[in-house]
């Protein structure tokens, strides 16, 4: 008998780890009060969906997801014992936190006499595979990338037979107001397997051959909404890479095999990322580039109020920070815009950032999240240099021209012509106020504010 030990792989197919062993296999999932203190509604929400529907493949199967409370350091030897259980596999974690507790449960099961099985799972390459040849971590995407394309990728794995789970049952899922979280503001979006699945199949039928051309315009989404699932391993990420390939195989041209080969290229930098933090755990919370003086963040919770309110009079970053609080989702491109926002134009220090995103993204993802925020706030590896600062109003001219995704999150700009909206930081009050009344003025003048942070950068790097 084993117990396998389920985290961020809430699926039975293309589960290395519950393929791993040809024995009867209890599934268990432990609620950690230390995860649950970094845990924000929609993500919880997103988490309680997605265990339900792996409870229900379980039942399919003729078992169950077996649920427990507390610190996995006592809880799996626990459970370990209940059900005589002489192996406990899980899948790999690549966190500092993470890499501590399972540690530490490895140790407390070893001391229980118990054997323990870690498998590589969440990414295709097991971080520290890809490296220089020197051995060490690449810190520039370009190259990390080339060797992660030119690897094999292995093929998804079978859900295990019924016969291969044990005859079980579970209590009761617990609710958000049990684990102590409000309802979220968001409508979060469904959880599952058959979801994520859904979410491809549709992807690689169609939005995937115009990716490469049409990932930057929010208002015409073609991106895959997968990042949730990849969260939470909801499925596989040999079952995404394999229907992608099976998309490249049925290109219409090699503009669309290209844009599919761009696609994957988001998946290299979610590994990227990944061995990034495994690599330097402490990134979480410091700068990963040195700077030989402290960066004199801008102290400025107004400016950060307004930000975190889509209320700084950029419309193309008050769109998507409404859109953030209203789908617990924000587009890609929009992403970058509101972090060079706010770390460039209000000189707000990312955390403060990063924070919020935790807080309020349903696909927060410690490794994307922390690379993301970092590269635009010229902190992190292969980030954004410090002096190409991005210009929000541009950026919303160019990729939303017509403003339509401007509109469907500001609704004080409805009927406002879209050159008028690019044009919002140039107008007199007089203007503003026939125009849209109730939409503020810009909070800051970008102008002056990106001399300022080119001059705060060279003040870091002890520039003369």
């Amino acid at each position: 008998m084993r117990l396998h030990w389920h985290r961020r792989d809430l699926r039975v197919a293309d589960n290395l780890a519950l393929a791993a062993v040809d024995d009867e296999t209890v599934p268990v999932f432990v609620f950690d009060g230390d995860v649950l203190d970094n845990g924000a509604p929609p993500r919880v929400a997103f988490m309680l969906d997605a265990l339900r529907s792996l409870r229900e493949s379980y039942r399919e199967r003729g078992s169950d997801l077996v649920v427990a409370h507390g610190d996995p350091v006592s809880v799996i030897p626990d459970l370990a014992d209940d059900f005589d259980a002489d192996l406990v596999t899980w899948g790999k974690d690549y966190s500092g936190l993470a890499r501590e507790r399972d540690t530490a449960v490895r140790q407390a099961l070893a001391d229980a006499g118990v054997d323990r099985v870690a498998v590589h799972d969440a990414v295709h390459h097991e971080p520290g595979s890809i490296t220089t040849n020197a051995g060490d971590p690449y810190k520039v995407f370009t190259y990390f990338s080339k060797k992660w394309h030119d690897r094999p990728k292995a093929d998804p794995t079978e859900p295990p037979a019924a016969d291969d789970l044990a005859d079980v049952s579970g209590d009761s899922l617990p609710t958000l107001a049990d684990l102590g979280f409000d309802d979220p503001e968001a409508d979060v979006p469904p959880a599952g397997t058959e979801v994520a699945r859904g979410l491809l199949t549709d992807f690689c039928g169609g939005d995937i051959y115009r990716y490469g051309e049409r990932r930057d315009y929010p208002a015409d989404d073609c991106t895959s909404h997968l990042s949730p699932h990849l969260k939470y391993g909801t499925i596989g990420i040999r079952e995404v890479y394999e229907e992608t390939e099976a998309a490249k195989l049925d290109a219409d041209g090699e503009d669309e095999r290209e844009s599919v080969f761009e696609f994957q290229d988001q998946l290299a930098w979610r590994e990227f990322y990944t061995q990034v933090l495994w690599d330097k755990p402490g990134v979480v919370t410091q700068n990963y580039k040195e700077y030989e003086h402290p960066i004199r963040w801008n102290d400025d919770p107004e400016g950060l109020q307004a930000w975190k309110d889509g209320e700084t009079g950029y419309p193309i970053v008050d769109a998507g920070m409404r859109q953030l609080r209203e789908e617990a989702y924000m587009h890609n491109r929009v992403r970058m815009i509101v972090a060079s926002f706010l770390t460039k134009d209000l000189l707000v220090d990312w955390r403060a950032g990063y924070d919020w995103f935790r807080e309020k993204l349903v696909d927060h993802d410690t490794a994307n999240d922390n690379g993301g925020w970092q590269w635009a706030a010229s902190t992190g590896t292969d980030a954004q240099p410090y002096f190409r600062i991005f210009n929000p109003m541009t950026q919303g001219e160019r990729f939303d021209p017509d403003a339509e995704y401007i509109r469907r999150y500001v609704p004080e700009l409805e009927g406002v012509p879209a050159e008028t909206i690019h044009s919002w930081h140039e107008l007199d009050i007089g203007t503003r106020n026939m125009h849209a009344p109730d939409y503020p003025a810009p909070i800051v003048d970008h102008s002056e504010r990106r001399e300022e942070a080119i001059e705060m950068f060279e003040t870091a790097r002890g520039d003369d």
